[in-house]
């Protein structure tokens, strides 16, 4: 039987038992669904999903603290994400996703603009929302561990205070990919590499000729975890266009030297502390003038569903028209999905 089949099967069972919306009858504790994931996750294909029920319903009874402590949190993702994948009523987070009804920007660009006057300006306060989400388009393709995505996200600056120009959606950028990866456990000084992942995406904010902003990247993605620690590499290769002869040609190249700016990579470091969050971001691009950005990231409990969510972000590239502009943005809001 193969594990996205079985995955398929434990996801039923927990639908109709523990996680429906419709039931009041929760006989499955939070313990137990751990148990059952993590497990199924570990066993062998051939392992019956009765076997599994039957191997957790002793451990949970005996100790399930010590049993829970096994799976690490990018596995416990893994087994959640497996479970569900395959039910067309359920979207998988991919990135974070999260609205933002208050930020504040230091010095909003209005440079891109200034070919289009109109009566008024862009405002310091503005709200910034992203959401992201991925669906798998083939499973099992050399093992039972790898899988092909289908990735998109949007993200998005809305002037949600600015009456004068009528509340605009300042940017919007589009970002649809494709990436294959593997589960890994591969062990160094105690660093478990959990997966890599190889993609394509591009990178567009929609609009055409003077305002456009685009490119397409080949990259790479290494998650590795350590206790209550996670760091994400990620670099990446632009894909060249050709230069464009005058600025209002339809194709070439809208932005050349947008690797000054946005770098060859992303660092990402995660530590999660009880029920918060804290992580990092940083690109760079290695040059002497040292180009790039940080952005820190808090979220903390709120509620049963979503989280609080605060941001802090310094350098540039936040945004495909401000990618050349150095911006300083702080904001607070709900998170919906976090990296756990």
């Amino acid at each position: 039987m193969k594990l996205n089949k079985r995955l398929l099967t434990l996801f039923i069972i927990l639908s109709n038992i523990g996680f429906s919306p419709y039931s009041n009858a929760f006989e499955y504790s939070e313990e137990m669904q751990i148990c059952l994931l993590g497990q199924i996750a570990k066993d062998k294909p051939n392992v019956s999903i009765k076997t599994i029920k039957d191997k957790c319903t002793l451990v949970v009874g005996d100790n399930t603290e010590d049993y829970s402590r096994e799976l690490s949190k990018i596995e416990l993702r893994i087994a959640r994400e497996r479970a569900t994948q395959s039910n067309p009523s359920v979207i998988t987070p991919h990135k974070r996703s999260y609205f933002l009804p208050v930020t504040y920007i230091d010095q909003p660009n209005e440079a891109p603009f200034r070919e289009f006057p109109v009566d008024g300006t862009l405002d310091n306060f503005e709200a910034k929302f992203q959401i992201s989400f991925k669906a798998p388009i083939f499973t099992n393709i050399f093992n039972e561990s790898d899988i092909i995505h289908m990735g998109f996200t949007i993200q998005s600056y809305w002037q949600m205070y600015n009456s004068d120009l009528s509340s605009p959606f300042r940017e919007t950028n589009y970002q649809p990919e494709i990436f294959y990866s593997m589960i890994e456990d591969k062990e160094f000084e105690g660093w478990h590499n959990r997966i890599i992942s190889f993609g394509f995406e591009h990178q567009s904010n929609g609009h055409t000729q003077l305002l456009s902003r685009s490119w397409n990247r080949l990259y790479a993605q290494f998650v590795f975890e350590k206790d209550d620690w996670v760091v994400v590499f990620k670099p990446w290769y632009r894909l060249p266009e050709k230069d464009k002869v005058e600025p209002n040609q339809a194709d070439g190249d809208d932005n050349p030297d947008i690797h000054k700016y946005m770098g060859y990579f992303e660092l990402t470091t995660v530590y999660q502390w009880k029920s918060q969050t804290l992580s990092t971001l940083f690109r760079n691009n290695l040059q002497s003038d040292n180009k790039g950005a940080i952005q820190i990231d808090w979220s903390f409990p709120m509620g049963k569903r979503f989280k609080g969510y605060v941001q802090y972000f310094n350098g540039y590239g936040e945004s495909l028209i401000d990618y050349d502009q150095h911006i300083q943005r702080l904001g607070i809001g709900i998170l919906l999905t976090d990296f756990f």
